[in-house]
């Protein structure tokens, strides 16, 4: 396996990439392992990895927030009038 060296980075960059690290229960390193993998791999395996991570940062951000189903919201668009083919 090859060896890569990034110098110069932001201290910021740094900053945010040790605590997506940490979030993701990873080293840095297998962390920036993980982003170049990831930014090289199949578009559509990048766009679900990146899909659930979103998801379950989303479940952990809104636990015990109470949802409102999506047929009751799509019932009252519906009833609204205000959808796609009305003028």
């Amino acid at each position: 396996m090859a060896t890569v060296n990034v110098r110069r980075l932001d201290d910021e960059v740094v900053s945010r990439l040790k605590h997506r690290a940490s979030s993701n229960n990873r080293s840095l390193e297998s962390e920036i392992r993980h982003i170049l993998e990831g930014a090289v791999a199949d578009d559509r395996e990048a766009r679900r990895d990146a899909f659930r991570l979103l998801s379950s940062q989303l479940r952990v951000r809104t636990a015990g927030t109470r949802q409102t189903p999506s047929e009751v919201l799509v019932r009252q668009d519906r009833n609204s009038g205000h959808h796609a083919g009305h003028a």
